[in-house]
């Protein structure tokens, strides 16, 4: 792929307290007002994809007060998530401010987290773990290569065409 190309796509994880609360459906529809969503696909996350994904918070115990490995592994491991592909221009900063600040509470009510998460990051700072806040997505083109790698990897990389070749890609 050409690396602009990238800059089309942004990988999104719906976390397991996304689909426990049976947000899958409305958090995708909110996410498809503004993006393609070009495949979505349920996965039970391994330890190893979770502490890729994660490695940039895996070393922040001690700054975030609680124990990150654990709280991933009690977050994720053994629970089912959801990884999405969508595809729109500049998809993943847009959709990072789509999605609104990583603390719920802190969201706009036009943001999805506004919108649907139940949880505050004083809440979980309180009870000493990660707050649940639905989604993540790639935080920057820059990353998007190595979160479809742990998601996808590369045998999925057919999905990688642009979804209506009329749309303005450069490609």
């Amino acid at each position: 792929m050409n690396p602009n190309g990238w800059r089309w796509w942004t990988v999104i994880l719906l976390k397991p307290d996304c689909l426990a609360r049976d947000l899958l459906g409305p958090v995708l529809t909110a996410v498809e007002q503004e993006f393609q969503v070009v495949d979505v696909c349920c996965v039970f996350p391994t330890e190893e994809q979770i502490f890729t994904h994660y490695a940039d918070i895996l070393p922040l115990s001690t700054q975030l007060g609680r124990d990150v490995p654990a709280e991933l592994r009690r977050i994720y491991v053994g629970r089912q998530a959801a990884v999405a592909l969508a595809y729109g221009p500049d998809a993943a900063p847009r959709l990072r401010r789509l999605l609104g600040p990583t603390d719920p509470a802190a969201a706009g009510p036009d943001t999805v987290r506004g919108r649907f998460a139940a949880d505050t990051l004083d809440k979980a700072m309180t009870e000493g773990r990660l707050v649940d806040n639905l989604i993540h997505s790639s935080d920057s083109a820059e990353v998007v290569p190595r979160d479809f790698g742990i998601w996808y990897g590369p045998a999925k990389k057919h999905l990688l065409r642009a979804p209506h070749p009329s749309n303005g890609d450069p490609r």
